[in-house]
């Protein structure tokens, strides 16, 4: 019996599958890799070793073409595909292999815009309304779970938050801010990250950046992936085709949770109200900072920004990261127990030490 299953999923992934790639990470070896060079003498001991300086794959992700303009193709992946590598290599849908460039990278959102030669390219992705997903819709995620031996692989599921918020960290571990993302039951695997999350018209929807699969207490979790929303996903691909890396305001100030200090020292250093038990607590306030010229000095209590109150330190991230240069946002503060309201313009760029140490 011959049996017609052409479906709409069918269709959305052969209209975007060849517009999914595999991303190589490629890094320099030290002989400090190979914990026998110092016994053996290096790499002389066996012509198959590898030597010193040499390109070898450091992990696989994936990624999706999106642009082609010219001789060049451009792709959005995640940066933590294209973290550290000292050379990256594409490996297209049809098997064939490029060397790519970064053109930009961001790690506060964790995307990355990379190019290629656009001669093999006869296809792109495109990008649907990410505001208009909607909460039990079917999606595909496609991409390379495992590596480039499992090239283009599909899975199907749902969508199961539009705007999920996930505790985002730094490299250090620390963590930076939430990031607000889509929810799928889509299985996601180490090598996905970075490929496209579709609708079942074809259209990437999200980047598919990373799962869950335990929680706090180690109970393992299923169904549970993320991606970044194609509209966020847009945003920051734009900016980093037209400037390299992502442009944020700061404050110009370093700050702590106020649970980190002691009611002792709330109401001896801070002098608070008891009534005041959420806020940033400002350690540091630099020269010529937004903050130093609203009148924010060392020891005040940020309680409101932006017409939000601050109940945890990480709030101020990502207020701040909703806004351009030259915004001006509301303040609310307590100075030595007297309560505050200004106004902060955004006029200083985060840099790259206050994006990687969330002190802004």
């Amino acid at each position: 019996m011959k049996v017609n299953l052409s479906t709409q999923a069918e269709q959305a992934f052969n209209a975007t599958k060849s517009t999914v790639v595999s991303v190589i990470n490629l890094q320099r070896q030290s002989e400090s890799d190979n914990p026998l060079a110092g016994i053996l003498g290096g790499d002389t001991s066996s012509s198959k070793s590898k030597k010193s300086g040499e390109l070898e794959a450091s992990s696989e992700g994936s990624g999706v073409i999106y642009k082609k303009s010219g001789n060049t193709a451009y792709i959005v992946t995640n940066n933590h595909v294209v973290s550290g590598a000292n050379a990256l290599e594409i490996i297209l849908s049809d098997g064939s292999k490029v060397s790519a460039k970064v053109v930009g990278k961001d790690a506060v959102t964790d995307l990355a815009v990379i190019k290629i030669d656009s001669s093999k390219v006869n296809k792109v992705a495109t990008f649907g309304d990410s505001d208009n997903i909607k909460v039990a819709e079917p999606v595909l995620a496609i991409g390379s779970p495992l590596g480039s031996q499992y090239a283009t692989s599909v899975t199907q599921g749902i969508i199961s938050a539009k705007k999920r918020e996930v505790p985002q960290t730094s490299e250090s571990g620390q963590q930076i801010g939430n990031a607000t993302v889509i929810q799928t039951d889509a299985a996601i695997n180490p090598g996905n990250s970075g490929g496209p999350l579709i609708n079942l018209a074809g259209q990437v929807v999200g980047i598919n950046s990373m799962k869950l699969a335990s929680d706090q207490q180690g109970t393992s979790v299923e169904g549970m992936g993320f991606a970044i929303p194609s509209n966020e996903v847009v945003t920051i691909i734009n900016q980093l085709i037209k400037h390299g890396q992502v442009v944020r305001p700061a404050l110009g100030i370093g700050y702590t949770d106020l649970s980190n200090v002691s009611e002792e020292q709330q109401r001896s250093i801070l002098k608070l109200p008891k009534s005041v038990t959420q806020g940033a607590v400002v350690l540091q306030v630099n020269a010529n900072s937004p903050a130093k010229r609203a009148g924010i000095a060392k020891y005040d209590v940020i309680t409101n920004l932006d017409g939000q109150n601050i109940t945890e330190q990480s709030q101020l991230r990502d207020i701040l990261y909703k806004h351009k240069i030259g915004d001006r946002v509301s303040v609310t503060y307590y100075h030595k127990g007297e309560k505050k309201t200004g106004t902060i313009t955004l006029n200083q760029k985060a840099t790259n030490k206050v994006l990687s140490e969330a002190s802004k």
